[in-house]
């Protein structure tokens, strides 16, 4: 089985546009995107004893939504750029599309 990549991505608006190699194409808001953030910052990070250990709460703003940039990590992920300084989040390929799936459904 052919493993899962990100073929091409564009921000449109306030939304970023997938396509994957498996011809499948998604839509996510930028805001669920930046809100779905994997860093430890924003998600935290489990000890051994499933204690969940975060930064302090963030305050977004306007500017937490607004990507300035987005390098590849690899060949398995991406890392966007916001406008508010936030750099941390590496969103692997089979994570963005787990998201894109559940959005889908709402």
């Amino acid at each position: 089985m052919k493993s899962l990549e990100l073929e091409n991505y564009e921000i449109l608006n306030d939304m970023i546009l997938l396509k994957w190699n498996d011809s499948s194409e998604n839509v996510l808001s930028l805001k669920n995107l930046r809100n779905s953030c994997p860093c430890a910052h924003c998600s935290g990070e489990t000890d051994v004893f499933g204690n969940i250990y975060k930064g302090p709460e963030q305050i977004l703003n306007e500017d937490s939504y607004v990507i300035t940039g987005i390098q590849p990590v690899g060949y398995y992920a991406i890392r966007p750029f916001w406008k508010d300084q936030h750099k941390d989040g590496i969103f692997s390929y089979e994570f963005l599309k787990r998201l894109c799936d559940k959005y889908d459904k709402t």
